[in-house]
């Protein structure tokens, strides 16, 4: 049985600012890794948690059929916003409990889009503590700004 996992992370420069994000993609036989795909981007004006976003989202829709896939998100953000508060969002016509819009709703809306595709569990970890993966997910993040980052 190969397990599915997409590790994911977005960095900014200053935020806002120049950002990337990265996922790495992993199938995995037990321990053993069967295959590996490497995934970034980034915009010239952006923010952190909209980074974050677009890493998972990519991960997501860059499968090509419905998959039952582990994200590994070092994004607090992200991993609640999914599991959580997206369902009271999408009952109150996609606004906060405050009644305010929520913010990066047309992300918010295309993450929820692309998860109902897959069978997903969502996994936090602590950012730079030497996860090894989630390390390969920044380093592409980083990789996805740097052509946004003058100099």
């Amino acid at each position: 049985m190969t397990d599915l996992y997409a590790y994911t992370d977005g960095a900014c420069s200053g935020n806002p600012g120049p950002g990337g994000w990265g996922a790495l993609l992993q199938a995995k036989d037990g321990e053993t890794l069967v295959k590996e795909r490497e995934l970034k981007g980034g915009e010239a004006n952006t923010t952190n948690n909209r980074m974050e976003l677009l890493a998972a989202i990519n991960a997501l829709e860059s499968l090509s059929r419905a998959s039952v896939i582990t994200v590994v998100t070092d994004s607090a953000y992200v991993k609640n916003g999914v599991t959580g508060w997206i369902h009271g969002w999408k009952r109150n016509g996609w606004k906060t409990a405050a009644k305010k819009p929520v913010k990066n709703v047309e992300l918010w809306q295309r993450l929820d889009e692309a998860q109902k595709r897959h069978q997903v569990t969502w996994e936090w970890v602590k950012g730079h503590a030497g996860h090894p993966e989630n390390e390969r997910a920044d380093e592409l993040a980083r990789a996805g700004m740097a052509p946004f980052k003058k100099s």
